[in-house]
């Protein structure tokens, strides 16, 4: 909310002659409160994941797996971290954790081209804004 509103006054001062300073000062802010809102999500994000146990029979035997699930790119990604006489909840949710950093990290540079991409053609407020 604070980052669209600087970005707003930002919007509104381009327009004015020699605003300009304050125009840069109000795109500083709302870059600050954005990048404070990307790591709070982003930490939101790592732990929107659901650990679980999976069994499956060969023949007689029964064997039981950890796994982990979550959405990106707006699909549902099952993850195997390792099978459940080897590896404990606590390694598997910690295993679980750093596959899915990497991949909301890999998610995030993606982003950054696109937004590098548009920032060539557009002013700054505009694609700040979507």
């Amino acid at each position: 909310m604070e980052a669209r509103k600087f970005e707003r006054e930002a919007e509104l001062l381009s327009k004015v002659e020699k605003m300009e300073p304050a125009v840069n000062l109000r795109l500083q802010t709302a870059a600050m409160y954005r990048m404070k809102a990307e790591a709070l999500e982003f930490e939101a994000r790592l732990e929107d994941l659901h650990l679980w146990v999976m069994k499956k029979r060969k023949g007689r035997k029964k064997y039981t797996y950890w796994m982990a699930t979550w959405r990106e790119d707006g699909r549902v990604k099952n993850v195997y971290l390792g099978s459940t006489r080897k590896v404990t909840r606590d390694q598997a949710l910690e295993k679980a954790r750093k596959l899915k950093a990497r991949a909301l990290e890999r998610m995030k540079a993606e982003r950054s081209k696109e937004l590098k991409r548009e920032a060539e053609s557009r002013p700054i407020w505009e694609i700040w804004r979507r």
